[in-house]
C-alpha cells in the first residue's frame, strides 16, 4: 500500500489507530499526550509516502515514528522543566509574562533540537564555549582535540546557528 492516496491513509488510520495510541499511552503513562502523539504520528505519515508490505510493516512503521516523537516530547519536558526550575529561582519582579515564558521555551527547544543534530564533538565544543565560556585551549583539552579542530567545531555550530535563525525567521525553506 502506498501512502500517497488518502484512501490508503483513511485505512492505515482506522486499521492502527487504537493499536497506536493504546501503545503511546502505556510508553507516556498519560492519555492527552497519547491522542496527540497518534495525531502526530499520522500527520507524518502524509508528509512521507510509504509502501508497506503488510500489517506488520505498517505497525513497525508507525510504531518507528511514534518512538521519535516520545524521544521529542520527553526532551521538551525536560527543558520546560529546567527552565520552570530556573524561572523560580528568579525574584517575582523578573519574571516574563506567560507569551514570554512559551516565546523561550519554544526557543529553547528549537536550540536543543538543532544541536542534536550536530555531531557529539561539535555540540561539546560549542557548549563549552557557549554556555560555560571556557576558551579554545580548555575545550580542546576537554574534548581531545587541537585548537585548530574547536575552531573548526565552532565555526560549524555556528553555521548550524545561523541556519536555525533563518528558519525561524522563515527564510529558508524546508
Amino acid at each position: 500500500m502506498t501512502v500517497a492516496d488518502s484512501s490508503c491513509v483513511q485505512n492505515l488510520y482506522a486499521s492502527h489507530h487504537h493499536w497506536l495510541q493504546a501503545l503511546l499511552r502505556r510508553r507516556l503513562n498519560n492519555a492527552f499526550d497519547a491522542a496527540d502523539l497518534a495525531h502526530d504520528t499520522f500527520i507524518r505519515v502524509l508528509k512521507r509516502p510509504q509502501v508497506f508490505d503488510g500489517e506488520t510493516h505498517e505497525r513497525s512503521y508507525l510504531a518507528t515514528i511514534a518512538r521519535g516523537l516520545c524521544i521529542d516530547h520527553w526532551r521538551r519536558r525536560q527543558l520546560e522543566q529546567a527552565w520552570l526550575e530556573t524561572l523560580a529561582a528568579q525574584p517575582q519582579a523578573t519574571q516574563p509574562s506567560p507569551e514570554q515564558r512559551a516565546i523561550i521555551v519554544e526557543t529553547l527547544y528549537e536550540v536543543d533540537a538543532m544541536l542534536q543534530r550536530l555531531p557529539q564533538r561539535v555540540r561539546d565544543a560549542f557548549v563549552l564555549a557557549q554556555v560555560h565560556g571556557l576558551p579554545y585551549r580548555n575545550i580542546a583539552v576537554e574534548i581531545g582535540v587541537s585548537e585548530r579542530m574547536v575552531k573548526k567545531y565552532l565555526a560549524q555550530a555556528l553555521m548550524h546557528c545561523a541556519m536555525l535563525e533563518a528558519e525561524l525567521d522563515g527564510l529558508l525553506i524546508q
